[in-house]
């Protein structure tokens, strides 16, 4: 399992990144500040880094420009709040591999995570996701069920996505909230349920099942 540092001063959106990146099968350690970043990549270990730049001590740009300076070529995703064309540039002329603005959908930061882990690698991308009777087009982004075409929203192609990439997994509401709708969610919303009740009617009743008290699960 690949292992990932994400180095996140503000609790909320580092558990958030945690919780999405575990549940997707990666190992994942959280640091809060520059200094700490720094010392756990020099001691190796990590297969990428998430990378904040408004961390405290050393800033992010810092992190980066010793890691490169020193030749560790652990690939990096910065993550920043600054948009700018010059923080862009500043960014990956320092040697990150990838760079995102804040706020961002979880599904953007690990599609590009796993391009970064796949750089290299002679390993072809699935580009359709099948369970039974249904299938998921991620590049035509076209839902089919028992051979029939089945249009969906946006958040219902990310959420049919979601079960289709944890078949056998239940995942809790929760769980469900940060991936589709990101870190900005709302727990006590009942957005979940409205979501998958539509989903049902449209790849069949049967399709999702409900495990009270904890989630819902595909099959």
């Amino acid at each position: 399992m690949n292992r990932i540092l994400i180095a996140e001063d503000e609790e909320r959106i580092a558990s958030f990144i945690e919780k999405g990146l575990r549940a997707n099968g990666f190992v994942t350690t959280s640091v809060g500040d520059g200094d700490s970043a720094l010392e756990l990549v020099r001691q190796g270990g990590f297969d990428l880094v998430v990378l904040d730049i408004g961390l405290p001590g050393r800033d992010g740009f810092e992190v980066l420009r010793s890691l490169r300076a020193e030749k560790v070529s652990t690939p990096v995703v910065i993550l920043t709040a600054r948009d700018t064309v010059t923080d862009t540039v500043a960014g990956l002329e320092g040697g990150a591999d990838d760079y995102m603005t804040k706020p961002f959908r979880f599904e953007e930061l690990l599609a590009r995570v796993r391009l970064r882990l796949r750089a290299g690698e002679a390993v072809p991308e699935v580009s359709v996701l099948t369970d039974g009777t249904v299938s998921l087009d991620l590049r035509t982004r076209r839902a089919t069920v028992r051979d029939r075409t089945v249009d969906l929203t946006a958040r219902e192609f990310l959420l049919l996505e979601l079960f289709l990439r944890h078949p056998d997994q239940v995942l809790a509401r929760e769980q469900i909230l940060s991936h589709v709708w990101g870190y900005d969610f709302d727990p006590g919303s009942n957005i979940v349920d409205v979501y998958v009740r539509a989903l049902r009617k449209k790849i069949g009743a049967d399709a999702i099942g409900t495990v009270r008290g904890m989630g819902y699960r595909l099959g």
